[in-house]
């Protein structure tokens, strides 16, 4: 028979942490902590492979699912002394999910299972306290209801916001029990009204209602959503976990929060969290009720006037305190926990590896390694490739002038300017639009997180660190600034206030969430400064790593900054960027125009001096290191005016008249220009273009060599998919290197290879070996010819195909590896036969996706080549590759 179920508490437990697989990354921590003896109430999972069971069989469960979770509610009985569904001692439950991969708030959680209107009166009489009961009464209606039936929220909170204007209360703590039974009645009611049958009052069926729930849940759109942006698989599944009732809301002796077993914003090793004294653990992280600072550092820290619990609860503050030690020694990572107080008894209700900034990924590592809990190759496993990105963007430049209108707290760092939207909605149309935007809100919600996706930063005047908008902001990399309880927010009228000052919607703001300001207008920045932990992680990275990471550039400065970040040469330099400048695209223009070889190689010498200094900058910038010069791939028609006022400028220029230019631009057009005359086709009809690129190169090296500094330049032949066309090409550099060398008396290395970027090249990669020195795969044209997609115009559908399961992630975002990868493998295998030691590397943006590099590392390449911001993560990727860390793409 198979097991279904794991049982878990009273000091032992069926599962083990190793088991996440199959009892999700909360039920094997359960399982965990009850089996080293930690306080964990009672309870059992459901495994991932009943929910695969679910819904491979059109929802049902398994035929002996329901007898193994009776014995396991048997077995927690037994344990408590206390009966499900007993009208004198009655015992609740929660029903939580619990993925393999963490998902904080993406899925439904039911707490206070088996109340009625006849269990409650159990409770009463064994807590002595109706207002407690009946507190615990609606919210479980409320959120049975929601997660269950599937009513909003609002149709309860109506009421309750109506109750509390009529009895002139302000907060939910004024409510009596009187109040909160006359809720329960009208909350009953409401559910009747809506639904045309009352409230489900007997415990088995909402048990197997709320079981029901969690794992339809995992089919939610926010799961959905969620699982698409961290490239979590459908197939996991979700379990889920059943576990006896704790309240934190029966007192003031009873409380309830949330810690981390270091700081999950900064890294640095102090105990932090929040808490709420008598409340249940939705207040805390929903943003109900702006937490309480759990430790008196942090208090300090935050300048909080509100007692710590180390101040008010001491007792169960020093348990919690060696449990945060014991945990983090046990899993040798920092920890995110989840506690209740019941009648000053300290539970343990969740323990995960916690989610962190970037910042503090760098810091806990190098600080763990430091500390001889883990070495130098566990702390870059550690650190998440894709993660990186947040520490390679600007920050707020201090000596910029700054209005700041409010302050919150600094839930996730970064700064961010964009114009304020006040829903989710509204922040995917802007951005569509091409705006950057701020999400401003009261507080987040799950379903927000396709709004929070698109944002450059998240701001809620509700909620703490430990917040929904904290944890996923900090997840995502995205600055966020929560709680900022002085700005008033009006969703409806689309502003934000703080006294006087009126930010309405569309209107720019910066937030800092570092600091927790938020400021009026956009705020100057500056670039990040990489040095610390970053730098003693690189350092062990370049260690570990065998492959090597350039970087495409074809600009000084982004050559700067690559090398600033450690690249290692350039692999992609698209010399056809170069010519758009305003002094060069007039000779481009006049050389397109020419009407003989004659016209064009006199446009074209205009070019040669700058396309020289071009080469000459980055070979000095890169010191040494190989630079890959692809020579021109555009059609011709991407350097023509096509408005009147550049067309007349254009035929002034040339001496013509702008009818000429646009009889010229209609026959240069083309139906298909990504499969048309471009690449190494435009250098066998139009030869003296390569010739002055070549020259160019040549020259600039020589000059480069004179002043001590070694170059070897690589010169790449695009879009190649006959041997003959990379012959001809190489022909026309060969023989111009050797006159260039002649005439300065100079000679200077350099290498002739090509861009495998057409199936056709894959293919034949054997014999276009015998001339090429080295290949680099130009992933996006070969996945665009591959697929026989436009990656400009695939994106329509290839959203929806991604909702549909058609495919799994996007191939312009990571390498295809089935299709794609297996014609890079074949080049691969066919240039190294033809041409033993043949240079091998990528240079689409393919080089900054860990999954990608992973690929790459593992056939053997050379080298990647990547944007200069991506090129730590690309080491990174590399060296947990060289670990056989198993990839995951850029989410």
């Amino acid at each position: 028979m198979t097991k279904w179920v794991y049982r878990f508490g009273n000091g032992g437990a069926e599962g083990r942490t190793d088991m996440k697989n199959l009892l999700g990354g909360k039920g094997a921590n359960l399982a965990e902590m009850a089996g080293i003896d930690l306080p964990v109430p009672p309870g059992f999972t459901i495994t991932t492979e009943v929910c695969t069971h679910y819904y491979d069989n059109d929802r049902a469960y398994p035929s002996d699912l329901q007898e193994q979770v009776d014995a396991s509610m048997a077995n927690m009985e037994e344990i408590l002394g206390k009966k499900f569904g007993d009208v004198n001692d009655p015992l609740l439950v929660s029903v939580r999910s619990g993925a393999r991969a963490s998902m904080p708030g993406m899925m439904d959680t039911v707490l206070n299972l088996g109340l009625n209107d006849e269990t409650v009166q159990g409770l009463i009489a064994k807590s002595g306290d109706k207002r407690f009961s009946y507190d615990s009464y609606r919210r479980f209606i409320t959120m049975y209801s929601n997660v269950v039936l599937g009513l909003d929220h609002h149709n309860f909170e109506d009421i309750l916001e109506a109750r509390k204007e009529e009895k002139g209360y302000r907060l939910d703590t004024e409510m009596t029990a009187e109040d909160w039974l006359d809720m329960v009645q009208a909350y009953k009611a409401r559910v009747d009204n809506l639904l045309g049958k009352p409230f489900p009052l007997d415990p088995r069926e909402q048990l197997w209602g709320a079981i029901g729930a969690v794992f339809g849940s995992w089919m939610n759109q926010r799961a959905i959503t969620y699982r698409k942006l961290h490239r979590i698989p459908v197939a996991w599944g979700t379990a889920v976990n059943v576990q006896s009732m704790v309240f934190g809301n029966m007192g003031k002796d009873c409380a309830t929060g949330v810690c981390f077993s270091r700081n999950p914003s900064t890294g640095d090793n102090h105990f932090y969290g929040e808490y709420l004294v008598n409340a249940q653990g939705e207040d805390v992280v929903a943003g109900i009720r702006t937490p309480q600072c759990l430790t008196n550092f942090e208090k300090e820290t935050q300048g909080s006037t509100l007692p710590s619990m180390e101040e008010i609860m001491p007792g169960a503050y020093k348990e919690l305190a060696d449990i945060r030690g014991k945990l983090e020694a046990h899993y040798s990572d920092m920890q995110d926990m989840e506690f209740t107080i019941e009648k000053n008894r300290l539970w343990m209700l969740q323990t995960r590896t916690g989610k962190r900034t970037a910042g503090a990924a760098l810091k806990i590592a190098v600080d763990m390694c430091n500390e001889g809990l883990i070495g130098k190759k566990e702390a870059v496993r550690r650190v998440d490739p894709a993660q990186l990105d947040q520490l390679l963007h600007p920050r707020l430049d201090p000596k910029a002038e700054k209005t700041v209108m409010g302050k919150g707290l600094p839930a996730s760092p970064g700064a961010a300017s964009g114009r304020a939207v006040f829903s989710a909605g509204e922040a995917e149309d802007w951005t569509h639009r091409g705006e950057k935007v701020i999400l401003v809100r009261v507080e987040t919600s799950p379903e927000d997180i396709g709004g929070m996706h698109v944002a450059q930063g998240i701001l809620t005047t509700r909620g703490g660190m430990t917040s929904h908008a904290a944890v996923v902001a900090r997840g995502m990399g995205t600055p966020c600034v929560a709680g900022a309880g002085d700005l008033k927010v009006d969703c409806s009228a689309k502003t934000l206030r703080a006294g006087n000052t009126v930010i309405n919607g569309g209107d720019v703001i910066t937030i800092n969430g570092s600091t927790g300001e938020v400021m009026v207008g956009k705020v100057a920045t500056i670039q990040p400064e990489l040095t610390g932990d970053f730098g003693i992680l690189m350092e062990w990275v370049d260690e570990i790593r065998t492959m090597k990471v350039r970087t495409n550039a074809e600009t000084p400065a982004d050559a700067q900054i690559a090398r600033d970040f450690g690249a290692e040469g350039i692999g992609l330099c698209r010399t056809e960027h170069m010519f758009f400048d305003p002094n060069r695209i007039i000779h481009m223009r006049e050389m397109i125009l020419a009407k003989n070889e004659e016209g064009r190689r006199k446009a074209l010498d205009k070019l040669l001096p700058y396309q020289r200094q071009d080469f000459f900058d980055l070979f000095k910038i890169m010191d040494g290191l190989p630079v890959t010069v692809r020579l021109l791939d555009p059609p011709l028609h991407e350097f023509i005016p096509h408005s009147e006022a550049e067309m007349k400028e254009v035929a002034d220029a040339a001496g013509t008249d702008v009818q000429t230019i646009k009889q010229l631009a209609d026959a240069l057009h083309e139906f298909n220009p990504m499969l048309g005359h471009r690449g190494c086709r435009l250098g066998v009809t139009y030869p003296e273009i390569y010739e002055m690129q070549a020259r160019a190169i040549i020259e600039a090296a020589i000059d480069v060599a004179a002043e001590g500094i070694n170059v070897l330049p690589e010169i790449m032949i695009p879009l190649v998919s006959i041997k003959d066309e990379l012959d001809r090409m190489a022909d026309v550099v060969n023989r111009t290197a050797k006159e260039v060398m002649e005439q300065k008396g100079k000679t200077v290395g350099y290498m002739v290879g090509t861009m495998i970027e057409l199936p056709r090249a894959a293919l034949r990669a054997g014999e276009i070996a015998e001339t090429a020195q080295f290949f680099s795969f130009g992933t996006n044209d070969l996945t665009q010819t591959t697929y026989g997609l436009s990656r400009d115009d695939a994106g329509a559908f290839l959203m929806k195909y991604q909702e549909m399961g058609v495919i799994e992630v996007d191939p312009f975002v990571s390498l295809d590896q089935d299709g794609v990868g297996e014609l890079i493998k074949i080049a691969a295998e066919r240039g190294r036969s033809a041409r033993a030691g043949i240079k091998l590397g990528i240079c689409g943006e393919h080089g900054g996706d860990p999954a990608s590099v992973h690929f790459c590392n593992d056939i053997g390449l050379d080298y990647v080549s990547c944007s200069p911001f991506r090129v730590p993560i690309a080491r990174l990727a590399a060296a947990q590759a060289a670990l056989g860390v198993e990839g995951e793409t850029n989410a």
